[in-house]
């Protein structure tokens, strides 16, 4: 962990920053034709952050979210009414029809990896 301070000028003040750069560093294995140890930094200050592993768990979880976040707004149908119901119902089904596809893709199209899915 190592202790990183930003600073920079706005509006005339001086402002100053500080904020902890976790580093994690795992090895690749293989994986992607790499080998050797991969290293990553991440910027938090969160409270439940104690260790890089810690770090690097709860921004692989961020991506996913913000992941499914995009594909859901790129699924949802556009329509002219103002209906909230109506609304819901598209993005009910919107939703429905990207968990039949993901299902659908895991248990028929994904290939098996190393260490199982």
């Amino acid at each position: 962990v190592i202790q990183h301070s930003l600073t920079a000028r706005l509006d005339g003040h001086s402002w100053t920053v500080e904020f902890p750069v976790y580093i994690d560093c795992t090895y690749q294995n293989g994986r992607y034709d790499e080998h050797g140890v991969a290293r990553h930094g991440y910027a938090a200050d969160a409270p439940f952050i104690d260790s890089p592993r810690d770090a690097r768990y709860h921004y692989a979880k961020r991506f996913g979210i913000e992941a499914s976040y995009r594909l859901s707004e790129q699924s949802i149908a556009t329509t002219s009414t103002q209906n909230p119901v109506v609304r819901l119902l598209y993005v009910v089904v919107s939703l429905l029809l990207q968990n039949v596809w993901r299902y659908l893709h895991w248990e028929y199209v994904a290939t098996p990896r190393r260490g199982g899915r």
